[in-house]
């Protein structure tokens, strides 16, 4: 049931999603905003392109708990004794879009964020801790092999629909199935740019485990 609380705490998960991480540690250690540069976005991949891991692990992984933290708010509404467990996982899913477009569309960075992935990840994490690990599998694999982080997180999205289509929704709902449809259009929409170059074989490869020459 929506109420006040429940909307409070709406506006809070859309304001933990709107921390522009990767702006803030840019500005505050490197003195660069990362939207300037490389692919534009104020995320983790475009840190990692534009400023290196040391500076793009840290975002990835604040974006991540972003997704995940705003997800569990829903404590804060009380759902697990008045709505069973379909309930709170609607409300589940709320909290983490309300996060997701945070990021999207930060307020304390002039709505001008970056696609969401990581902390799209962090919300499915609190969602669906198995599908989100097959997730992760996916991403790995894929990353080791190509170096493509946006075919990475592209086909880490629909491993996550494939995980709770057919394998982890026993204790989910129809609604999850279709939140995992929209992730997968959410990161072919916001990939489109990355899609187009890597059928040009122009993308940007990257790698985490050697050091660049000077």
């Amino acid at each position: 049931m929506i109420n006040i609380n429940s909307i409070s705490i709406l506006i809070v998960a859309y304001l933990c999603g709107s921390i522009p991480t990767a702006v803030w540690i840019g500005k505050a250690f490197y003195g660069v905003d990362v939207r300037e540069y490389g692919s534009g976005n104020a995320g983790a991949t475009n840190t990692f392109r534009v400023l290196g891991k040391k500076a793009g692990i840290p975002v990835m992984l604040i974006d991540i708990l972003k997704g995940f933290t705003a997800t569990s708010l829903v404590v804060f509404i009380g759902v697990s004794t008045t709505g069973g467990n379909h309930l709170q996982i609607n409300y589940k899913l709320a909290l983490g879009i309300a996060a997701v477009m945070g990021h999207l569309f930060p307020v304390f960075a002039g709505f001008r964020g970056g696609k969401g992935i990581a902390t799209l990840f962090g919300m499915v994490l609190a969602v669906n801790m198995d599908a989100a690990l097959l997730c992760v599998i996916a991403f790995i694999i894929v990353l080791l092999i190509t170096r493509y982080v946006s075919l990475s997180s592209i086909t880490g999205g629909f491993a996550y629909l494939i995980g709770v289509t057919f394998y982890f929704n026993e204790d989910t709902n129809n609604l999850v199935v279709i939140f995992g449809m929209c992730i997968c259009l959410l990161i072919l929409v916001t990939h489109q740019k990355n899609i187009e170059r890597l059928l040009k074989g122009k993308e940007s490869k990257v790698n985490l485990f050697k050091r660049k020459e000077a």
